[in-house]
C-alpha cells in the first residue's frame, strides 16, 4: 500500500507551538510519530515523505528512520538539507526525488513538497500530492492554502492535516475534504 505524509518536523520544538501541534515537548512528539507511524504502517507499505522530515532536532536523522516501519521515499523539502548530507540516514531511504510521479492503484500521482499551480496530467485526472504549507494558521502560508483550497485535485499530505500518521490516498481526499470545511469555517468567523 501506498501511504503519504509531509511536514513531520522531528526533532523541532517551535514546530509544536506554530502548527499548535497537542504535544507538550519535543519528546512526546517525536515519541507518539513514531507510534503513530509504526502502528499503521507495515513492513512491505510504501510511505513517501513529502519533505521536512527533521529539523534542527538534537539527534541524528537515522535515529528516527531505523525505528520506522516500510519502504521510505523522500520527495525533498525545503528542511531536508542536513538530511541529504547524512550518508547513513540516506542509506535507509529507498528513494529521494524532488518532484516524483506514481500509481496508486489506477490513478495518477504527483508528488512535490511545494504546492504546484499545475501539474502533469492535471486535467487529466491526475491527483497532485504536496506538504510545505503545514495547515495553513500561519499568515504567510495562508495565500498558497486559499490558491490550493480550489484546486479540487490537490492534496495536502501535511501531519497535522491527516492526525500525525501516513494516510492512504483515500484518507488523504477525506482529511483534506474536512481539513478545507474547517478552514473556511474558520475563516467565515474571522470576517
Amino acid at each position: 500500500m501506498n501511504l503519504y505524509i509531509s511536514d513531520l518536523h522531528f526533532g523541532h520544538t517551535n514546530v509544536i507551538k506554530h502548527d499548535q501541534r497537542p504535544f507538550t515537548s519535543v519528546d512526546e512528539m517525536d515519541r507518539v510519530l513514531i507510534e503513530l507511524w509504526n502502528a499503521r504502517v507495515s513492513n512491505e507499505d510504501h510511505v513517501y515523505i513529502l519533505g521536512d522530515f527533521c529539523y534542527k532536532s538534537g539527534r541524528q536523522e537515522q535515529w528516527y528512520l531505523k525505528q520506522l516501519r516500510g519502504h521510505k521515499h523522500l520527495i525533498v523539502g525545503n528542511h531536508d538539507d542536513k538530511l541529504l548530507g547524512n550518508a547513513e540516514a540516506m542509506k535507509l531511504l529507498e528513494s529521494v526525488d524532488k518532484m516524483l510521479r506514481i500509481k496508486d492503484g489506477n490513478e495518477d500521482v504527483i508528488l512535490c513538497h511545494y504546492p504546484l499551480a499545475s501539474w502533469d496530467k492535471e486535467r487529466h485526472g491526475a491527483w497532485h500530492i504536496y506538504g510545505h504549507i503545514h495547515a495553513a494558521k500561519r499568515e504567510v502560508r495562508q495565500e498558497a492554502a486559499e490558491y490550493m483550497k480550489n484546486k479540487p485535485r490537490a492534496l495536502n499530505a501535511g501531519c497535522m492535516i491527516n492526525n500525525y500518521m501516513p494516510v492512504s490516498l483515500k484518507e488523504l481526499i477525506e482529511n483534506n475534504d474536512r481539513f478545507w470545511e474547517e478552514y473556511n469555517c474558520i475563516k467565515q468567523e474571522d470576517t
